[in-house]
């Protein structure tokens, strides 16, 4: 599957979309989310995080300082952000590694970092502003597990109806 091209015209588009992904995913998926500053990535992961452990959707915050949150659940959620780091050797340094091949998903904003670190299977997010509100994101994968990931996701968003949000398709 070639990948996905959607624009969100709110950030409560932004947040459904992930609410969709979230519902698709299963321990071990890894997203890897790149974009400016405020391009939406905390936004989306909010959503998967309301799909996936709904208790814990409203401490959604970004990480830059933290570096990582961790939202426990059945299929807990690892939301870092590598924006402060230079490389993959301050993340390895740090242990993180261990989370991306674990129980749970991680969502990694600023997934650029990871360079050589970041899992030959990834459903990959790059979030770019395509007006005002507007945001493009253009969905990738990389392996058999993120094809999977985007090929439910299409059937799930020709099934429903999300204000504000259009699909296009990459070839």
């Amino acid at each position: 599957m070639p990948g996905l091209q959607i624009t969100t015209g709110s950030a409560r588009a932004t947040e459904e979309l992930g609410v969709c992904i979230g519902s698709l995913l299963q321990s071990g998926s890894f997203l890897a989310l790149r974009g400016t500053l405020g391009g939406g990535k905390t936004c989306l992961t909010r959503g998967v995080v309301a799909s996936l452990v709904p208790q814990s959707a409203h401490l959604v915050a970004s990480p830059t300082y933290a570096i990582m949150n961790s939202y426990p659940g059945d299929t807990p959620v690892y939301h870092f952000d590598f924006y402060r780091l230079i490389g993959d050797d301050d993340i390895a340094e740090l242990g993180f590694e261990e989370f991306f091949y674990g129980d749970g998903v991680c969502l990694v904003e600023w997934s650029e970092r990871l360079r050589e670190l970041l899992p030959p299977d990834a459903l990959t997010l790059l979030f770019e502003y395509s007006g005002e509100e507007q945001r493009m994101i253009t969905i990738t994968s990389s392996g058999q597990k993120s094809d999977c990931v985007i090929e439910r996701l299409t059937e799930l968003l020709n099934s429903k109806k999300i204000f504000d949000l259009t699909v296009g398709y990459l070839l």
